[in-house]
């Protein structure tokens, strides 16, 4: 299906040769006395690579054919990610170039929603938020806080993930940290 630039919103996803796009930002624009055009920062759907691209009224943009499912992660091995589909309990692996940093964020048995581009996993959806056990974490020291400032230590977290934390957090602790920033949110109770 083919749209033209005020089709375009913040949110949708298009394709841009045979890949898929997600619209990021969106500006529609218009210079004196010339055509429309359309400012956009797209992010792949695929790689995670993003792009600056400018459509101009003339350009015929596509829609990408998109659908999401619900899969559940099983395990890792030299082939890559093993998932399951929940509705017809369908196989299938995603590679690291494809999960990129998202695969240090799986659990197994964690339930997730997985992108099909043209009905093949392309990715996976992550939860703004996962809650992750602590397994390396340097004791606190008497003193680490004089300066005043919020005092942090880095800890590593089940699947390799290294997070700057508070120094109350110890080994064997449940966190949640923010899957888009990599960042500690809070301590689970």
């Amino acid at each position: 299906m083919s749209l033209g630039i005020n089709d375009i919103k913040t949110g949708s996803i298009i394709k841009i040769q045979n890949e898929p796009f997600l619209v990021t930002f969106y500006q529609n624009a218009r210079t004196a006395q010339r055509r429309a055009f359309a400012r956009t920062k797209l992010k792949s759907l695929t790689t995670g690579r993003t792009l600056e691209k400018t459509f101009n009224a003339s350009d015929a943009i596509e829609f990408a054919d998109m659908n999401r499912r619900k899969a559940n992660f099983l395990y890792k091995d030299a082939q890559g990610y093993q998932f399951m589909t929940v509705d017809d309990y369908e196989q299938f692996f995603l590679t690291d170039d494809v999960l990129g940093d998202s695969g240090k964020y799986l659990k197994e048995g964690a339930t997730l929603d997985i992108v099909y581009f043209e009905n093949k996993p392309a990715s996976v959806e992550l939860p703004k938020k996962v809650e992750l056990k602590v397994v390396e974490a340097p004791p606190a020291i008497k003193g680490d806080s004089a300066t005043g400032t919020s005092a942090m230590k880095e800890a590593t977290l089940e699947g390799g993930i290294k997070v700057m934390v508070p120094l109350f957090i110890k080994e064997d602790e449940m966190i949640r940290v923010n899957t888009d920033t990599g960042e500690y949110v809070e301590r689970v109770n």
